[in-house]
């Protein structure tokens, strides 16, 4: 039987489990369940009602935090050399185009987010079989693959974070730091929310937002309100 620590007791004593806390109450309590030693970040779990599997319910989108995400977000800018000083700067990390493309082949993927041209994806085919299982392969639908490079790199640095349905109908997303104040975890959580719902298909049939649960890194997740 796994030992349960006591800082998880303590944690645990703090959530009623029996109620689901609306989201300003759970911005609240999930700072007071979070007390360890690091900035631990806080996720959001939306399960849906929708079937992944079809086409037209496979829910993805782009929202931009209004607080942002509290991470220092590594961006790798595959450009051609007319495009490097525009990525380089609006911040990006690492910039340049074989390098880089050669570092990923020999299993580099030490980034949060590639942003590339338009032109460059022909190169990046042969490498989805490592980018695309971690997450990193551009798309046009989530803004990085772009020619207006700088943009795209300034608002990924600023807190814009892409979401997709999982094969088990849940959309996992980071949207904030422990540290944050409760405000700023109810902002940005109402904000991927609502364009969660926008995005709902017209395919989806009955509930749609079936629960939302908050949790920190290490917490128990806290069961949410979906009547947002």
């Amino acid at each position: 039987m796994t030992k349960i620590t006591k800082k998880r007791k303590d944690a645990l004593s703090k959530i009623d489990n029996a109620k689901t806390y609306s989201l300003k109450e759970a911005s609240v309590v999930v700072k007071e369940i979070s007390k360890f030693n690091f900035d631990a970040s806080i996720d959001l779990a939306v399960r849906l009602g929708v079937d992944p599997k079809k086409a037209d319910q496979n829910v993805r989108g782009i929202v931009t935090l209004p607080n942002g995400t509290g991470k220092d977000i590594k961006v790798l800018a595959l450009v051609t050399p007319d495009k490097e000083k525009e990525a380089q700067d609006a911040g990006a990390d690492y910039v340049g185009l074989d390098e880089f493309l050669q570092k990923i082949k020999d299993g580099w993927t030490n980034v949060d987010v590639i942003i590339t041209m338009p032109s460059v994806m022909g190169k990046l085919g042969p490498l989805g079989k490592i980018l695309g299982p971690r997450g990193l392969m551009p798309n046009p639908k989530t803004g990085t693959v772009t020619m207006d490079v700088a943009k795209a790199v300034s608002e990924v640095k600023a807190g814009k974070i892409d979401f997709k349905v999982e094969k088990t109908g849940i959309i996992h997303a980071s949207i904030g730091k422990v540290s944050f104040d409760a405000d700023k975890i109810y902002e940005n959580s109402l904000e991927l929310i609502q364009n969660i719902i926008k995005l709902k298909p017209n395919s989806s049939k009955g509930t749609y937002l079936k629960s939302i649960s908050m949790s920190s890194t290490m917490s128990p997740g806290i069961n949410i309100d979906t009547n947002i």
